[in-house]
């Protein structure tokens, strides 16, 4: 059984707080989904003539795109006026867009307490909204909102609410669980109900109580063929379903039919998303997060190399993500043979192999340092060079001055002296060679970061590719200022992310050894990439 997949990340989830789509954003993202095989994208809500703007360029949108319709999302029209002559459903009407989301109350409390209007009142706005977008040209869906509460306080009247749209030429009618406060075997019951007089239902639940994906497979089993959710569940107040989750829950587990075979760029489809909503993406996710098949202990990881299915519910290519492995004081040396393995396939790795117990070894002598690995591979994977005597060295620090400026930086800021101002200078040699540069940066690594930048562009013109992403530090015992720090840095080129650490009772010496280790792997894997 086909189920439509409806996304509507670009306007409920532009709803939630941070998320923030620019145009561009908005057409890149348009192409991800349509790429990932989703039916319809909601693309916004036409709120003034200014906002109409950005639909006028969909037209030309809509004919690059494979298998999606877009979507233009409008409310009713105004009570006691007709719907030709609402502003914003005339915007809607002239979006060109093949589709149109309508939402209208299905809750009588809401109609009367809140809207301000009578039963029949509410009826006559869902029926002439719906004809006159319908006669338009667009296939209308229609959003029943807050139709399982209305449903609990009258069950006729939200029928009443489901026939008017399907009797004024709607194509599917969602019931909304606008409140997110429904448990799934409700949801269930309910579209149940509506789903033996209508065969044409979808489903949009909110997730305040953490039940949205649960909510959604409940109305998928109980008859309804149209879901819609975000990616990653962003949205207003605590999110939306999670198409990450419902596709391929809906389509793995339960063998509906949602995106075909395009589920392999369900990951990364996810990732670019995140990317361009700005939002740090939640590694926890299940199925396209970096977590999601990572395992820990060492019985895992035993069982998992021999055996897959023994600790991962699905294959995780099946969803465009992968295997890993973290390597801790749980692990034991299954994980460091796994680590072994990937990095350096060519060889071969038992238990017993001094090379692998001389990475323990390391391994365990760093980690009571304080050192933690579970998410620094990039540093790790050198780790591993260093024990089996490849570790290239790109460059050596020869020298390094930071110099803090707090009453500068505020007074070029024109704010409080808050802000620090900070300057660095470096000398590395390559080879034979030495440079010595400056630079300067809010804060001393922002510094340190800009000078060995610098320094390594005129030997590594590929450094200009990379930029950190995140930097975090963290204090790992209670000797107040002459605590030891471990600082974790997160760095991109553009096409990959990797993660590194450094440890030291000098925060910037940390930073140091974490920024080295950086620009080292980069430079490690862009040779492997290029077969050097």
């Amino acid at each position: 059984m086909k189920i439509e997949i409806y996304d509507t990340t670009l306007r409920d989830g532009a709803q939630g707080v941070g998320v923030e789509f620019s145009e561009d954003d908005r057409l890149r993202v348009i192409h991800v989904l349509d790429r990932l095989g989703v039916d319809y994208i909601e693309a916004g809500m036409i709120t003034d003539p200014a906002s109409a703007a950005f639909f006028d360029r969909l037209g030309a949108v809509q004919r690059e795109l494979s298998c999606a319709k877009l979507t233009v999302f409008a409310p009713t029209a105004k009570v006691g006026s007709a719907a030709a002559d609402d502003p914003l459903l005339r915007l809607a009407a002239k979006a060109p867009t093949p589709a149109a989301a309508v939402f209208g109350k299905a809750w009588l409390w809401q109609v009367t307490e809140v809207l301000g209007a009578s039963a029949e009142e509410n009826l006559r706005l869902i029926r002439d909204s719906v004809a006159y977008l319908a006669s338009s040209g667009k296939e209308v869906l229609f959003d029943a909102e807050h139709f399982f509460d209305g449903w609990a306080d009258n069950p006729d009247y939200a029928m009443s609410v489901v026939d008017a749209a399907f009797g004024a030429g709607a194509s599917r009618v969602v019931l909304c669980d606008t409140n997110g406060g429904m448990l799934p075997d409700v949801v269930g019951l309910v579209t149940d109900a509506v789903c033996r007089k209508y065969g044409r239902i979808g489903i949009h639940c909110h997730n305040d109580m953490g039940m949205a994906a649960a909510c959604s497979v409940a109305a998928v089993l109980a008859g309804a063929c149209h879901v819609q959710g975000t990616v990653s569940g962003i949205g207003e107040r605590c999110g939306n379903a999670n198409l990450n989750t419902l596709i391929p829950v809906l389509q793995c587990k339960l063998g509906f039919d949602c995106i075909g075979d395009r589920l392999t760029a369900l990951t990364a489809a996810a990732r670019a998303v995140s990317d361009a909503a700005n939002l740090s993406f939640d590694e926890s996710e299940p199925f396209v997060g970096g977590y999601a098949f990572t395992h820990k202990a060492g019985t895992h990881i035993d069982g998992v190399t021999k055996r897959p299915r023994s600790f991962e519910h699905i294959d995780p290519a099946a969803v465009g993500n992968e295997r890993n492995t973290v390597v801790s004081g749980l692990s034991g040396r299954a994980a460091v043979i796994d680590k072994m393995r990937a990095a350096f396939p060519e060889e071969r790795f038992s238990k017993d192999d001094p090379r692998v117990l001389c990475a323990a070894a390391m391994i365990r002598e760093r980690e009571a340092e304080g050192f933690d690995y579970e998410d620094a591979s990039a540093s790790l994977m050198l780790v591993l060079d260093e024990a089996l005597g490849v570790r290239q060295s790109f460059f050596r620090l020869e020298s390094l001055k930071v110099i803090v400026d707090e009453s500068l930086a505020g007074e070029r800021a024109g704010v409080s002296a808050d802000a620090f101002s900070a300057s660095a200078v470096i000398k590395i040699a390559v080879g034979e060679r030495e440079y010595l540069t400056a630079g300067e940066g809010n804060g001393p690594v922002n510094a340190i970061d800009e000078a060995l930048r610098r320094a390594l562009l005129r030997f590594y013109p590929e450094i200009a590719d990379m930029h950190l992403t995140d930097y975090r530090v963290r204090v790992l015992d209670s000797r107040a200022t002459a605590s030891a720090v471990r600082v974790a840095i997160e760095s991109t080129d553009g096409r990959s992310v990797w993660r590194t650490v450094g440890v030291s009772s000098d925060v910037i010496n940390a930073s140091w050894q974490a920024l080295r280790d950086s620009v080292e792997y980069m430079l490690k894997m862009r040779k492997l990439r290029n077969g050097e």
